[in-house]
């Protein structure tokens, strides 16, 4: 496979609204993005889920309603596998997504002044800076959790 990004009509359809919205037309972007979240749905391709989601919280000013979709994108990013992005993009290894994801959310608990959070996801930021760079990264079980932490730990848990 080349590095070159492959052919897929939902992800054009996301930067073709990210564009939308960039040149200033936010609500139509928003729009957009909402009808794509709608034809993918929940249970979707998490790369897809992840892209729009985290596209998407950029799109909103109050930061309750980023946050919303910021989590979103989070979760959707637990999903996906590096053979996921890799049959995307050659270059693109999901561990490289979760620093960004982190700080995303700790702007958005910042704003809403939930310091502690904020704090959380700086650190679990950093981790993850740390993970990308070993080319690993947290992996939730089958029943959604994500670890496993001892009594009385301080480590963000992912």
């Amino acid at each position: 496979m080349t590095g070159s990004p492959a052919s897929d009509p939902t992800m054009d359809a996301i930067a073709a609204a990210v564009t939308e919205g960039r040149s200033g037309n936010v609500d139509e972007a928003r729009r957009q993005l909402l009808a794509l979240w709608q034809d993918i749905g929940v249970d979707g391709d998490p790369l897809h889920r992840c892209s729009l989601a985290h596209y998407l919280a950029d799109l909103y000013e109050d930061p309750a309603r980023a946050l919303t979709w910021d989590i979103r994108a989070l979760d959707a990013a637990y999903a996906v596998t590096d053979h996921r992005t890799q049959n995307h993009h050659a270059g693109l290894h999901i561990a490289g997504f979760f620093p960004s994801l982190h700080l995303n959310l700790a702007d958005n608990y910042c704003k809403l002044g939930s310091f502690d959070a904020a704090r959380e996801h700086i650190d679990a930021a950093k981790d993850a800076c740390r993970r990308s760079l070993r080319g690993s990264h947290p992996r939730r079980d089958r029943k959604g959790r994500r670890g496993h932490l001892d009594e009385g730990s301080r480590d963000p848990m992912i």
